[in-house]
């Protein structure tokens, strides 16, 4: 939805990966895939900021006609796999899955409904991988390489005013490792403080390490 496309772009620019929903109903793919639709945007914002691994889930295939259909499917693949091409992406890396988010199909079992379908597979440098359903693709996604080694670096995302708490900056550690106790510097005030604590969904942490 264009109106979330602020929040869409600050979770992107600290993930590791994207999932791409394309919507399979008539009219509605072909909206997405059209000169200013959502799906180009969101599959060229994800490159731009440095998401290298996709997966793209074609959706609603419960919607297709007839239901189900191979051809819509194929057709679809097709097309998003010449326009990822075009924005730096490489097709035979990617999965793309047919589901039904709706009604389940292929996300986390096998689909009854779609027999044609054999499966994903993708080819990179570090080997080769395949499935059938979408929790299968996100499992064969590669951790990057974390660089614990080098100098602390996080980018703060926002700050909140906890009662009780006081401040609370909240980001990504791009570099290096987090830690209470810790004296840290932030740019471009200079101003110098302490970590009293880490926390990560509500939970306290020992240490923090890139893509935390």
């Amino acid at each position: 939805h264009r109106d979330f496309i602020k929040n869409m772009i600050t979770g992107t620019s600290q993930a590791d990966c994207a999932v791409l929903i394309v919507a399979a109903g008539t009219g509605e793919f072909e909206a997405g895939i059209s000169k200013n639709g959502q799906t180009r945007e969101h599959a060229l914002l994800a490159f731009t900021l440095g998401v290298k691994q996709l997966i793209v889930g074609v959706n609603k295939m419960d919607s297709t006609e007839p239901p189900y259909s191979e051809a819509r499917f194929e057709e679809i693949k097709k097309e998003v796999s010449s326009y990822i091409k075009k924005i730096g992406y490489n097709p035979a890396a990617v999965a793309f899955v047919p589901i039904s988010g709706w009604h389940g199909d292929n996300m986390l079992e096998v689909s009854s409904k779609m027999p044609w379908f054999k499966g994903w597979a993708v080819e990179r440098k570090e080997g080769k991988a395949e499935g059938k359903c979408l929790i299968e693709a996100l499992d064969a996604i590669l951790p990057p390489t974390r660089p614990t080694d080098k100098a602390l670096r996080l980018p703060l995302q926002d700050v909140y005013k906890i009662g009780g708490i006081g401040t609370v900056p909240v980001g990504r550690v791009e570099t290096g490792v987090l830690k209470p106790g810790m004296v840290v510097t932030f740019a471009p005030a200079g101003l110098t403080t302490e970590v009293k604590s880490v926390e990560m969904h509500h939970e306290a942490l020992q240490e923090a390490v890139p893509g935390d």
